[in-house]
């Protein structure tokens, strides 16, 4: 009997895995390349604008994030805010996005933050389910000797209703109330030397506060990726946010300088099935609350 345990164990973890978040999170460059021409499919592209000039994924869309965000006097002073649904909706119609939309969206070099910043913006729309990172972004696609263009589609709105918005948004006091709480893991994505205190990071004229969210824990942005610009592995990642103290169940809730990179530590959590809470403001937004707490170097 014990036996037979096991082996039904062990084929429950096989399951499991072979149907992990990621299956869809993620999609490589052949799977790309097969529905490329499907007219429902729709690429955006985030990068340099002379990069994606140069050469693209063939009908990628170009994008920025000022074009799907809102930063100072109309963001309470902040910056990379979602704007409101009814502006978020015209946007996002304006790069051809539809209901029945299959949005694919890749990145430049070293552009992954844009890249996923994008995906947790059209999963805040509603439009998560049927929205999935490029592995490897345009270094992949070129690597694997995709096609390439320099021709940038014709302008396209698509038919998009209002926007059922997600409430994946945590503000300051959401995150003062639950850090170092059972069932959430506050995860700092900036890089070492800011989490630490050793660097302090500032925008808009006004240097952050120096060090992390106290009871908050390190997992920097730049160690999701290898070399290739890739993903890590699914063990690799989770090891990461094991080590960060995240338990299986746990509430991650991400920040960083400006909401940025925290995103990508974020969609990072969401292929290892954590739910996921992006505190916007992120540390800008918690160095203007005085008494705040906040810690310098390693718990």
């Amino acid at each position: 009997m014990r036996k037979l345990s096991i082996i039904c164990l062990a084929a429950i973890a096989s399951t499991a895995a072979s149907q992990s978040p990621r299956d869809s999170l993620v999609v490589s460059t052949t799977w790309l390349a097969q529905r490329l021409n499907d007219p429902n499919v729709v690429v955006l592209h985030l990068g340099d604008k002379a990069e994606y000039d140069a050469k693209h994924i063939p009908g990628a869309r170009y994008v920025q994030l000022s074009d799907i965000s809102v930063s100072g006097a109309n963001a309470n002073g902040l910056s990379l805010e979602l704007p409101n649904a009814d502006t978020l909706r015209a946007r996002l119609a304006a790069l051809g996005i539809s209901n029945d939309s299959r949005i694919v969206v890749s990145y430049g070099k070293d552009r992954l933050t844009s890249a996923t910043r994008m995906i947790f913006t059209l999963d805040y729309a509603g439009l998560g389910r049927s929205t999935s990172l490029l592995d490897g972004g345009l270094e992949a696609w070129t690597a694997d000797g995709q096609k390439l263009s320099d021709v940038a589609p014709a302008p396209k709105t698509g038919t998009l209703g209002p926007l059922r918005t997600r409430p994946l948004v945590a503000d300051a006091e959401y995150v003062r109330a639950h850090v170092g709480k059972a069932g959430t893991a506050v995860i700092d994505a900036r890089l070492p030397a800011f989490y630490d205190g050793t660097q302090t990071g500032g925008g808009r004229g006004t240097p952050h506060q120096t060090g992390h969210i106290t009871g908050a824990h390190s997992v920097p942005f730049a160690e999701l990726t290898e070399a290739t610009q890739k993903l890590r592995p699914i063990t690799e990642l989770s090891a990461m946010f094991a080590k960060a103290g995240v338990q299986a169940g746990d509430t991650v809730v991400t920040y960083c300088h400006i909401g940025q990179q925290a995103s990508a530590v974020l969609f990072a959590a969401r292929t290892l099935g954590f739910p996921v809470l992006l505190y916007d403001g992120s540390f800008e937004d918690w160095s203007r609350h005085p008494g705040f707490p906040v810690q310098t170097g390693r718990p």
